[in-house]
């Protein structure tokens, strides 16, 4: 693994909630343009962990974190750094759609607009750009100024995924994100995620071994034994965790 590079280095991390510790000490290197799946039990602190990759559980009164998430070098949690150019380099993808109560354009604008003024042609082609990136401008190029929310939930979840990719983030976290699609829904957003990992850093939180196999590099095991604080068990490639896991149960 010496010749790979970490889009995201973890190093010590712990996360306190309300003075009660979520995560224990975990260390761990998410590499540049290859997909890491994060398993374990319930309430182990996965999803918790994939929202700490981008600060979208801020510090304060109630929320303590110890330790580093460096991203290319640099520290996120460092008082200096911005926080939204943190989440537009790193994307949150949640497991139901997040979409706004406005057309699919409009959905897609949205981020775009916020980074700055663009030509009406030329924001005209981000989108088509980035919906086309998620495998879903036949499914929706001729009704582009209807509502976001008349899709379908599969549909929907590629809009979050297209949304994020408008804004040319480096990084996708997904948590869950074939969460209650039916299995055509969740085969066309796992195509999406084959079609976009030479491209981008994509770390998925997912309860499907399957699909941890089929889609992951790298897989990260989590585990909260009996004291329901979670902590980082394993890492390796996917091949060897679960070569090492079907050993354990034979």
């Amino acid at each position: 693994m010496n010749h790979l590079l970490p889009a995201i280095k973890v190093s010590n991390f712990s996360f306190y909630y309300d003075n009660k510790k979520i995560l224990e000490d975990i260390s761990v290197d998410i590499y540049q343009n290859k997909v890491t799946a994060i398993i374990g039990p319930s309430n182990c602190g996965k999803s918790t962990f994939l929202k700490s990759l981008n600060r979208m559980t801020e510090p304060d009164k109630k929320v303590k974190i110890e330790g580093k998430v460096e991203f290319i070098g640099q520290n996120i949690y460092e008082r200096r750094v911005s926080l939204n150019r943190v989440r537009r380099q790193i994307s949150m993808i949640f497991p139901e759609p997040n979409l706004f109560p406005m057309s699919i354009y409009d959905n897609i604008a949205y981020g775009v607009k916020l980074l700055g003024w663009h030509p009406k042609a030329e924001l005209d082609e981000i989108i088509e750009s980035a919906i086309k990136s998620a495998n879903l401008w036949d499914e929706v190029k001729n009704k582009l100024y209807k509502s976001a929310l008349e899709l379908s939930g599969g549909q929907q979840q590629r809009l979050c995924i297209a949304r994020a990719l408008a804004v040319k983030p480096k990084v996708i976290l997904m948590d869950e994100p074939c969460f209650g699609l039916d299995p055509i829904a969740s085969r066309k957003v796992e195509e999406l995620i084959q079609s976009l990992r030479s491209d981008y850093t994509i770390v998925i939180v997912s309860h499907n071994m399957r699909q941890v196999t089929r889609l992951s590099d790298f897989t990260a095991c989590f585990d909260n034994n009996d004291s329901q604080i979670g902590r980082l068990v394993e890492f390796d490639t996917t091949s060897k965790i679960f070569s090492s896991l079907c050993l354990q149960t034979t």
